[in-house]
């Protein structure tokens, strides 16, 4: 199992290069002496001594002050020459202890990602809790997304579908079980560490998240996650049988893709989440079953795209429409664009719309649910309806 994506260069990446001895000493006396020249002129300045007296005769005092001067001089010469090498000694023991760390690092992640690909769910187990370690301990970003993209890739993997609690598949029923505990497992990691604040140990925040196609079936939460910086990617992910707590997180910079995700019979819950500055598609998403919630969500600042997704009710769902209820939409831009809404499915009731730009352009059905109301006449210019929403029904 391998990640995808190549680790990004960081500043520890580079390799330790220090300049020969010889120039660093030559360099670090030519400096000594200029530094020390500028000392020397600036008190002659000071003290006001307008010319050397050339007419006094070098007796034993001055000798002897010059003497010192020289030996003043030698001492700060192997001072300067003490100096150098202990810095070079210093940067030197640094590389090799990162160094070290690396190498241990490249030792527990083998170990890792081997328990992570035994047969054995508990083993399996051990693996993730292991890499989620070396995430929180990693000497470098590129070693961290490293473990977090090996996370990720065991969730984009293929896994057989529950057979059935029956007598006759019970042995498969289990392991399907275990095996699920193991993907909720790692579910669970991510959202514990996207609520820590980014710079603070075991914080993941600011690294790429790639979910690319996984089927989330459990719980998984979100809440006060803050996602800054970095690529997090839901792209054609299903969300079945699931409940996804996004209540309370940030969308802050970076680019999150929820494009051609499935929202089927679950709940998933973006109340009062923030999406400011960065980028959030719901392109050719599709919603059906009534379980998704923006209630007062707010849209401050960032770009957030619904083009083409579909809100449709699924008939054997209970839940009621899709809500952007007393949802704030302040600054940036959010689109809609050939969006189709199916008959009750969304309601925009109580929602405030200020200084933003919202288009609805081409979009499909009739109009959502509170929407005109909370728009208001006439119509502001930032905001795009189909004509046909404007054309009063005989």
């Amino acid at each position: 199992m391998t990640a995808n994506r190549p680790p990004r260069p960081t500043s520890d990446d580079r390799q330790l290069q220090l300049w020969k001895l010889g120039r660093a000493l030559t360099l670090a006396f030519i400096a000594a002496v200029l530094v020390a020249s500028c000392v020397f002129y600036s008190l002659v300045y000071l003290l006001d001594f307008q010319e050397i007296d050339t007419t006094k005769t070098l007796d034993a005092k001055i000798l002897f002050d010059l003497l010192k001067v020289s030996f003043g001089v030698v001492a700060g010469a192997g001072a300067l020459v003490a100096l150098v090498v202990a810095y070079r000694r210093q940067r030197v023991d640094e590389a090799g202890a990162h160094r070290e760390a690396t190498r241990l690092h490249t030792e527990r992640f083998s170990q890792a990602v081997e328990q992570l690909g035994s047969d054995s769910p508990a083993i399996q187990l051990g693996g993730v809790h292991a890499l989620a370690g070396l995430a929180d301990d990693a000497p470098n970003d590129s070693l961290r997304q490293t473990c977090i993209d090996v996370l990720c890739a065991y969730l984009q993997l293929p896994f057989t579908p529950d057979p059935g609690g029956d007598s006759a598949h019970q042995d498969q029923h289990h392991r399907y079980l275990a095996l699920r505990k193991v993907r909720h497992t790692i579910l669970r990691l991510i959202g514990d560490h996207y609520r820590r604040p980014q710079g603070a140990h075991r914080s993941w925040q600011g690294c790429d998240l790639d979910l690319t196609g996984v089927t989330i079936d459990g719980f998984m939460d979100f809440s006060g996650a803050t996602f800054s910086g970095g690529t997090v990617s839901f792209f054609k992910a299903t969300f079945s049988d699931a409940t996804v707590n996004f209540s309370g997180a940030t969308f802050s910079g970076g680019t999150v893709s929820f494009s051609d995700a499935t929202f089927s019979d679950s709940s998933v819950r973006f109340v009062n989440a923030t999406f400011s500055d960065g980028t959030v598609y719901f392109g050719n998403a599709r919603f059906s079953g009534g379980g998704v919630s923006f209630y007062h969500a707010m849209f401050v600042g960032s770009r957030v795209a619904f083009d083409s997704a579909t809100f449709s009710r699924n008939p054997m769902s209970l839940d009621g429409p899709v809500p952007f209820l007393g949802a704030l939409f302040s600054g940036g831009i959010v689109s809609f664009t050939g969006t189709t809404f199916a008959s009750q499915t969304v309601s925009f009731l109580g929602s405030h719309f200020r200084t933003c730009t919202v288009t609805f352009h081409d979009a499909v059905g009739p109009v959502p649910h509170g929407l005109l109301a909370s728009i208001g006449t006439p119509v502001p210019p930032t905001i795009t309806l189909p004509p046909s929403w404007l054309t009063p029904t005989p």
